[in-house]
């Protein structure tokens, strides 16, 4: 399974790429979050996640957390479906965290449209 590995791509924006899996991650993920002092915003894209689960999910309410403390407006763009199916059942895919799985229905910050 490839390793999780969050790239920044614009300031504010970020592309988290490899598996969102219980077998890749490690008790070091949750720690990418620990700069965000003085970020106000931060928006992740998981399109390019190759496999994703439940553990996955908790990652993500993890970094939820942790954005609710450090006060940082987080948003997950690019959604893929088998963790939106995910975030339904537990009730969070109406939160203002979850922005849209289709490609087609976001932009990044490097789109000219």
């Amino acid at each position: 399974m490839p390793a999780l590995k969050l790239t920044e791509e614009a300031p504010g924006y970020y592309t988290l790429k490899g598996s969102l899996t219980f077998a890749s991650i490690d008790s070091h993920a949750p720690q990418p979050f620990k700069f965000l002092r003085g970020v106000d915003s931060m928006s992740i894209d998981l399109s390019q996640l190759q496999a994703s689960d439940s553990a996955g999910l908790a990652l993500m309410i993890e970094w939820i957390r942790q954005s609710r403390m450090s006060r940082v407006k987080l948003s997950f763009r690019n959604i893929p479906e088998q963790l939106m199916a995910l975030a339904r059942i537990s009730g969070l895919n109406d939160s203002d965290y979850f922005i849209g799985h289709d490609l087609n229905t976001t932009s990044s910050p490097t789109d000219n449209s």
